[in-house]
């Protein structure tokens, strides 16, 4: 764990010295906007398509994504009264939600099950992801941060603009009409596949704002911190154990629920007016806090 966890930092840290150095004189901003569109667009689809087309998809399918869900509602839900105590405002408790949330299921995630348990991991952080989080991300999410941020349009056909998706539900039709995945498509996606780890490593680091550790919100993002790092993938592990999961999967499904909050948060958070800088310093610290947590997860697990 330690050593998957190191070649991860690494490939993050050149995502972060890319912001200090700027080669080429390719600002942060620039360059992670070229390489998550990218992947984006283009190599988490092919992969998504690699995964799930061939794959035995059943009661574990359900399992993962009932894990997921309770995951993400139970921590908006926590989230939600912990700043109703505090007082927050209303970006300030929208920010804090979504941190809390939401994980970086594919963006770390991903990389880090597949380093650990090989590539038939890449499909529980895709089923984890694809089944839970990203359309309680779109409906949910959304909401919240419309409700509690300056009121902007919501976005009722987000479902229809994200690449991935359409890619799940081609390859779950596919799936289920048994066709076989032409050797010729195979290899071609195998080939666009393999950018995605490196590139969406790199483009985590290009996103990490460390001006944001500067500021003096530490306690606003304690209960960010204990929820995403700590209280969500305690719920996932009893509700995955709870329902049957167990073996290499639970561990892999646990590992999703300790990963840190998402990045594509920050884009939410500036459209809909929420605290932008509360979240960006969320992300930095959960994930830096992350490569510490993730190994005690994967010891208990």
């Amino acid at each position: 764990m330690t050593l998957i966890l190191g070649q991860m930092a690494l490939l993050v840290c050149a995502g972060l010295a890319w912001q200090w150095l700027r080669p080429g004189g390719l600002d942060a901003a620039q360059t992670r906007k070229v390489l998550t569109g990218l992947v984006y667009h283009l190599l988490l689809p092919a992969l998504v398509l690699l995964v799930l087309w061939p794959a035995e998809l059943g009661l574990d399918s359900l399992r993962i994504a009932l894990a997921a869900a309770v995951g993400v509602l139970g921590a908006l839900l926590l989230s939600a009264g912990l700043c109703r105590v505090c007082g927050m405002p209303g970006p300030a408790t929208g920010a804090t939600m979504l941190a809390a949330a939401f994980p970086n299921v594919t963006y770390l995630g991903l990389p880090v099950l597949e380093g650990l348990f090989g590539p038939w991991a890449r499909g529980v952080a895709i089923q984890y992801d694809l089944f839970a989080c990203t359309p309680l991300l779109l409906t949910v999410g959304i909401l919240v941060a419309q409700r509690l941020g300056d009121g902007g349009h919501f976005v009722w056909y987000g479902f229809l603009r994200v690449p991935a998706l359409w890619a799940a539900l081609l390859a779950l039709l596919l799936n289920a009409g048994g066709v076989a995945m032409p050797e010729l498509l195979q290899g071609t996606l195998e080939h666009l596949s393999s950018g995605v780890v490196p590139l969406m490593l790199l483009a985590l680091g290009l996103s990490l704002r460390t001006d944001v550790l500067r500021s003096r919100r530490v306690g606003a993002l304690l209960p960010i911190v204990a929820i995403q790092l700590f209280l969500m993938p305690a719920l996932v592990w009893g509700v995955a154990a709870a329902t049957g999961l167990e073996g290499e999967v639970l561990t892999a499904v646990v590992l999703e629920g300790a990963m840190p909050s998402m990045v594509l948060g920050i884009v939410i958070c500036e459209r809909y007016g929420l605290d932008t800088s509360l979240f960006a310093a969320a992300v930095t610290v959960t994930t830096l806090l992350s490569f510490f947590t993730l190994p005690l997860w994967f010891a208990w697990v």
